[in-house]
């Protein structure tokens, strides 16, 4: 929270008993000596009342003295606060902690000074930096969705050096700025001149404190009280703690300037991707974000000149788009930090060609046990989706050109089979592989080489499950999801019949027509940069089954070696960048289609959004097309950063949580709602789904049916979607202009970002669009009442807009 007359820190400490409470007073009586308003909060206190911190700050609070206290939790038993709210039966989440701290922050802005002077306010810990707070989390990790800046207490004592740096790093490593550190003077031991070194040579101010007088003998608390009344009086007055002040004041107004010049700098210096900077009219046109954290971006304004009473200049926004599809386990997620931290202090990074390092070695075996089952024996890293799908392209057309090799030596002119409406990317190959639209026509060396099938879809319209067919009349009415992705009950009807007829006859005509094809690329399910378009996913088992059937029409004769050699089929392309890892709801997705492909291509969600990473995976038969006796027919790509190691560990980690979140109560749940019966929480390989259970009884969305079936009921809206984490919605508004090139959904939901969400939490919500189809996409973390509070508010905003069609 950042405000812009309230400066906000928050003093940990690096252990217990280093005298936080100590350089709390004297940090109060400081500000307040200089006639300006202090706000003290002790958010969690055990123990006595009596004793407590924030009695400790009111007793030396001088007659007159601008300084409020307030204790928001207290617990009479005086252990670490997870033990006191268990043995007090209390259930205090960090949420509610948050909350009440927000709250109290956000009414101390209120009461602000009349001089209008820069008041502040210190938060004061329990315990060290890794203490719990009631719910059991870490005090770094439970205040951290808050980020106020540090003012860190160092450890005078034996051993103190080493507690006062580990206290640093797991706060800096958080995210944290740590603006100062303070102790007390120990001449034995000295700490605080070897860290007023240390710290200096990373930015970071220290002063040291002359300690408080050691309580007299003979346990005279009218004689010890005097002696702290008189060293405050004269410690909160030196040239140290009127530096102190003067230094944390500044750190806020540093920290102001910087956010708010953001966006005239921005606009100065930047080339943002996928937008017409002609359209950047203001510095309100460009969100200035000051922290991530779990679902959540914080986001800075600048300050209102006719409201100047407004200070919180500082805002929750829900990440809608899952930061361009690349959120699945909340940002800052502390395991990905960690492991992150880790593998950057082990390898940094190193070279990757015939080398190997236990990160990559490791993430490609998962890799191969869990998304590649059973099909795929290797895995070749990159750095994005894109480039994924570059290096895809080059094994499958290699793949296809060695089939024709050994037939003609003539240079063959590859084409792709696909979908319209796909997209692999922006870099060329990628781009040559979609058919021409918005994203690729106007690249001057853009040649679409392929064709693209139109799809049939699925959508929900006016409260039915319904699939819609292109190129034919027919349509068909689902009475559940689950019913629309069971793929081996919907192969014996005569819709399965319609489609392969239509893939044939296409194919025939186009080979005919001298089209020689290299691959056939998929992305499975959602058709994502293309318009969210779910495609019906039993035309896309048909699709592979039909290609692999058609061999002798797409691939040239072959004599086999032996009647027992299988018969060479065009190389299938899974484009999972978007829909695979757990997004939609499936722990992989080939077995929903009840297709293996020969190559697949995962990124986006596989380091949990944390640091850019793709792999692509290929069967053996594809890796041996690369063999040979020369270098020339090696696979010649790569980058600099190839299978990053501080990429590929953090992959291990998001992999293993994103596996454990498809299968947890949350999923569970939304089966449930979703009509599934679902079983039970049990144990088994991350390498299967559950035993007797099909893949197509995963299909369910974290959006709740009832809601998208109200949504799909509004006369704005032609189409609404879900499936797993992902909701899309086509509008019917009277729009001229329609597809990727229309402002219809950016416009309608423009509220969303400036309009908050009911008390107590407030929120606005960031997202993108495309054209005149909205989506949000939630993380597999994303808890139920924040969903169903997301829902609420875009049905409030669709159904005012319905109400003036």
């Amino acid at each position: 929270m950042i405000f812009t007359h309230l400066r906000v820190h928050q003093i940990f400490g690096a252990n217990t008993d280093v005298g936080k409470t100590i350089f709390a007073t004297i940090l109060s009586l400081a500000n307040a000596t200089q006639g300006k308003r202090v706000f003290y909060l002790k958010p969690v206190s055990t123990g006595a009342p009596w004793d407590a911190d924030d009695t400790h700050v009111k007793k030396y609070r001088p007659k007159g003295a601008l300084i409020s206290t307030k204790c928001l939790i207290q617990m009479d038993e005086p252990v670490s606060p997870h033990l006191a709210a268990r043995s007090a039966k209390k259930i205090i989440s960090d949420d509610l902690l948050l909350r009440q701290v927000r709250e109290h922050l956000i009414e101390c802005s209120k009461d602000m000074h009349i001089s209008g002077d820069l008041d502040a306010a210190y938060l004061e810990t329990a315990g060290g930096v890794l203490s719990p707070v009631p719910s059991g989390t870490t005090q770094a990790d439970a205040y951290r969705p808050l980020r106020h800046p540090v003012v860190l207490v160092g450890d005078s004592k034996l051993g103190g050096i080493s507690t006062t740096l580990s206290a640093y790093e797991a706060l800096n490593s958080r995210g944290y700025d740590i603006n100062s550190v303070v102790m007390f003077v120990n001449d034995r031991y000295r700490n605080h001149q070897y860290l007023e070194e240390w710290f200096a040579s990373r930015g970071i101010k220290l002063l040291a404190f002359d300690p408080p007088p050691p309580p007299p003998s003979g346990r005279n608390h009218t004689k010890d009280e005097m002696n702290m009344k008189e060293y405050y009086a004269h410690t909160s007055t030196t040239a140290n703690a009127t530096s102190l002040i003067d230094h944390l004041d500044g750190c806020h107004s540093r920290r102001l300037s910087t956010l708010q010049s953001l966006p005239q700098r921005a606009s100065r210096t930047l080339w943002y991707p996928f937008s017409q900077h002609k359209t950047i009219t203001s510095q309100n046109d460009i969100t200035v974000i000051d922290s991530a954290h779990g679902d959540f971006f914080t986001t800075t304004s600048i300050p209102s000149t006719t409201e100047p009473s407004q200070t919180l200049i500082s805002g929750s926004q829900f990440d809608g788009s899952a930061s361009w599809w690349t959120q699945g386990v909340g940002h800052s997620h502390s395991h990905l930090t960690a492991t992150a931290a880790y593998a950057s202090g082990r390898y940094g990074h190193v070279i990757f060609p015939k080398t190997a390092h236990e990160p990559a070695v490791s993430l490609a075996e998962s890799l191969l046990h869990t998304q590649g089952k059973d099909w795929a024996s290797r895995v070749f890293f990159s750095d994005n989706g894109s480039t994924g799908m570059e290096v895809a392209l080059k094994m499958a057309l290699r793949w296809t050109a060695r089939l024709y090799d050994e037939c003609s030596k003539d240079k063959r002119d590859f084409q792709v089979l696909g979908l319209s409406g796909s997209y692999h990317g922006d870099t060329i190959g990628a781009m040559d592989a979609c058919e021409g639209g918005i994203y690729n026509s106007a690249v001057e060396w853009y040649k679409g080489r392929g064709f693209w099938l139109d799809p049939p879809t699925l959508g929900f319209e006016k409260r039915e499950l319904r699939l819609r067919i292109p190129w034919s009349d027919e349509s068909l009415v689902f009475d559940s999801l689950p019913d629309a992705y069971n793929i081996p009950d919907r192969q014996k009807t005569t819709m399965g019949e319609l489609y392969r007829t239509y893939i044939q006859k296409e194919i025939t005509k186009l080979v005919q027509n001298g089209t020689t094809f290299g691959a056939l690329i998929l992305e499975p399910l959602v058709l994502g940069a293309g318009g969210m378009k779910f495609v019906d996913p039993l035309f896309q088992a048909i699709l592979v089954d039909v290609v692999r059937s058609m061999s002798g029409v797409l691939l040239p004769p072959r004599p086999k070696a032996n009647e027992s050699d299988p018969m060479p089929t065009l190389p299938v392309i899974f484009d999972e960048v978007f829909a695979g890892l757990g997004r939609l709801g499936f722990p992989s997705i080939s077995p929903v289609l009840g297709v293996k492909p020969d190559i697949a291509v995962y990124a986006k969600l596989l380091t949990g959004g944390l640091v850019p990473l793709a792999a692509t995976l290929a069967s053996q038969h594809i890796f041996e097309a690369f063999l040979g006796d020369d270098k020339r027919s090696a696979l010649l790509h790569g980058h600099s950063y190839t299978a990053y190691p501080v990429g590929c560990a953090v992959a291990n980690t998001s992999l293993r949580l994103l596996q454990e979140m498809v299968r947890g109560e949350s999923f569970r749940t939304a089966q449930m709602d979703w009509g599934i019966v679902a079983e039970p929480s049990q144990t088994y390989p991350a390498t299967s789904y559950p035993p007797r259970t099909k893949p197509h009884q995963f299909a369910c969305s974290l959006w709740s049916q009832r809601f998208v079936k109200e949504l799909s009921d509004l006369p704005i809206i032609k189409r609404a979607m879900a499936l797993g984490t992902v909701l899309a919605f086509e509008l019917d508004d009277g729009f001229t202009v329609s597809g990727y090139g229309s402002t219809a959904a950016e416009r309608l939901l423009s509220s969303l970002k400036t309009d908050t969400c009911a008390p107590p939490n407030e929120f606005s919500v960031h997202f993108r669009t495309l054209g005149d189809v909205g989506y949000l996409i939630t993380s597999l973390t994303t808890e139920k009442p924040l969903i169903r509070r997301l829902e609420a508010n875009l049905l409030h905003i669709l159904e005012a807009r319905s109400r003036r069609i």
